[in-house]
């Protein structure tokens, strides 16, 4: 462009020569007289000045539009270069949201696992059941360097993802804890592969599962319905499979579809999403996980969606805990059977503010009876009945006498929400709960 305007002046000036030069040349007569030819001189002095005056006045004129045109194909080109960037960084963002929308519909299943070759009962049942491959990869991620482990989950093949946790080095333990080394294993493993499948596989959300789970038929189904409620309520921070209350006898196998809030975190198959393990990733447990977990610091004040029949039962007699749990009471958690369509329903009645009305409404106009009395099955005409504890050891000799869970995990009582535990006895629903003025959990319990 400006080679172009320094030829145009060069035959503007070119032009004004000539011009001059001819003008002159034009009007030279030989015969005229001296005096004639000063004043014939002046006045062609005069045309050439005028001349001139009006070529400048034109070159100006087309000076400017030379000037004008530089300047609208200089803008014409910014704007093409703009609109091309524009088209460029569109299409990468499309692309973006196309791979964060995929994201967010894929819901990974996570299976830890170790030395147990009876993983292929767990991924059996985890194949069989998954209606989607691509909405639900298997990762499996396996600890411990058991070569034939290792072989079991191999031949499974594309069916499922397969990484290893790299660091099988002991863990540093104190002194007074080196008989619980495998706690420490199992919360470095559980660390480094969420890390993996939130940092390295792109994930927005997990489903976490061990190798000795067996699922129920609707499995993915609940996952898949209430992962929008959790993404909703920020007041939730988990999904979970478990009622740790999940007994014959202690729950409504009527009532496969009921879903409940709980303050207590059960695990056993559970899910969280990215957000959550951006916050706990930079402060997780070096031992102890699930019970770190349940410290007030963690919790947050926040909930988890739970079910009234599990949708996972453990298998795994032989584990770090030696099969004493297990004898005791998770070997006798009843495993929901029946297929729930809950894609299908509406659960926004577990969003905080509509449950919390409902269920304390419900729970506290409900009649209250003596824990004799409902032992003894005393008013059977009631088919929801409360029982009130105001003390620690008034909720644990109820519990034990009605066969729940007594313990408490930093202040919070198994499945609990807002102090209330439901379950069911002799068929008819109980509430263990706390006085209606109840002021929140004690750490001390």
């Amino acid at each position: 462009m400006r080679n172009q305007v320094f030829v145009a002046l060069a035959c503007i000036c070119s032009f004004l020569w000539l011009t001059i030069i001819f003008i002159l040349a034009k009007d030279k007569d030989p015969q005229e007289s001296p005096v004639n030819k000063f004043s014939g001189l002046d006045n062609r002095l005069k045309h050439v000045e005028e001349e001139l005056s009006r070529q400048i006045k034109e070159n100006k004129i087309l000076l400017q539009n030379i000037t004008n045109v530089q300047k609208e194909l200089q803008e014409r080109a910014a704007r093409d270069a703009a609109a091309a960037s524009a088209q460029i960084r569109s299409s990468l963002t499309g692309q973006q949201v196309a791979q964060e929308s995929v994201n967010e519909t894929v819901i990974p299943v996570l299976l830890f696992a170790c030395n147990r070759i009876s993983v292929s009962k767990a991924l059996d049942e985890l194949i069989r059941y998954r209606p989607d491959k691509q909405k639900f990869p298997i990762i499996v991620s396996q600890d411990c360097g058991h070569k034939e482990t290792a072989n079991v989950i191999a031949s499974y093949g594309d069916q499922i993802i397969s990484i290893k946790q790299p660091d099988l080095s002991d863990p540093v333990v104190p002194p007074k804890e080196k008989k619980f080394k495998g706690y420490f294993k199992i919360a470095r493993h559980y660390g480094w592969a969420l890390n993996h499948t939130f940092y390295n596989l792109g994930h927005k959300q997990v489903i976490i599962v061990e190798d000795d789970l067996e699922i129920s038929p609707d499995f993915y189904q609940y996952f898949s319905a209430t992962l929008p409620i959790l993404r909703q309520d920020k007041s939730l921070w988990c999904v979970s499979a478990w009622n740790d209350n999940g007994k014959a006898g202690l729950i409504d196998e009527k009532s496969a579809d009921l879903l409940y809030r709980t303050d207590f975190f059960p695990g056993l198959g559970w899910m969280i999403t990215k957000d959550l393990w951006d916050e706990l990733s930079v402060k997780w447990a070096r031992s102890y996980w699930d019970d770190w977990m349940r410290e007030p610091v963690q919790r947050n004040n926040r909930a988890c969606i739970r079910p009234e029949i599990s949708r996972t039962k453990t298998f795994g007699k032989i584990g770090v805990s030696n099969g004493l749990f297990y004898e005791k009471h998770l070997k006798f958690i009843v495993l929901n059977s029946k297929f729930v369509p809950f894609t299908d329903m509406d659960l926004t009645y577990l969003l905080k503010d509509t449950y919390d009305k409902r269920f304390i409404d419900d729970v506290y106009r409900t009649e209250s009876l003596s824990l004799q009395d409902i032992r003894q099955g005393y008013r059977p005409e009631l088919k929801i009945v409360r029982l009130t504890y105001r003390t620690r050891e008034d909720f644990k000799r109820s519990a034990k006498l009605l066969g729940i869970m007594d313990d408490f995990k930093s202040g919070v009582p198994r499945m609990a929400y807002r102090g209330i535990v439901s379950f069911m006895h002799k068929g008819r629903r109980v509430y263990l709960a706390p006085s209606a003025n109840w002021k929140g959990y004690d750490p001390k319990w």
